[in-house]
């Protein structure tokens, strides 16, 4: 893997223009909410002791994964939402790394005030950013060996 502090080449803008340790927080609550399962018994009444960690498995309500999820993509300013958007198509295979502006454009040009709720309904939404950051050679490991 590369240092992270050297960015991918890019036609006009670079990558990321998002600061990596956000996307890695991102990807962190990303990879929680997707191992999330659907709540199948919603008053299962079992005592803390053996309830087989349910509520943090299933989406009960107020539950904060989701919660967390979509502010921190929310706090994203405009610019950062469409390179993270652009990422993802990346690392879900619309688009190869050295079509990251054309990634990007079409991102721009879609982007709404539903981003959050967009991405959020992507399944493997962590899979896919993790995908896109290693297809510029940046790992998650790499953004926090950086910062420790």
């Amino acid at each position: 893997m590369s240092n992270i502090e050297n960015e991918a080449d890019t036609d006009t803008e670079e990558f990321p223009a998002i600061d990596l340790e956000k996307i890695a927080f991102i990807l962190l609550k990303a990879r929680a909410f997707d191992a999330q399962e659907d709540v199948v018994e919603p008053d299962y009444g079992s005592n803390a002791e053996d309830d087989q960690f349910r509520e943090v498995l299933e989406a009960y309500e107020g539950d904060a994964t989701h919660s967390e999820l979509v502010d921190a993509i929310n706090d994203l300013n405009w610019d950062e939402q469409c390179h993270l958007v652009a990422l993802v198509w990346i690392g879900r295979g619309t688009f190869d790394a050295d079509q990251w502006q054309e990634a990007l454009t079409e991102a721009q040009d879609g982007h709404t005030n539903h981003t959050a709720e967009y991405l959020t309904g992507i399944p493997m939404l962590g899979e896919y950013i993790e995908e896109g950051l290693s297809a510029f050679d940046i790992s998650v490991t790499d953004i926090e060996m950086q910062n420790l």
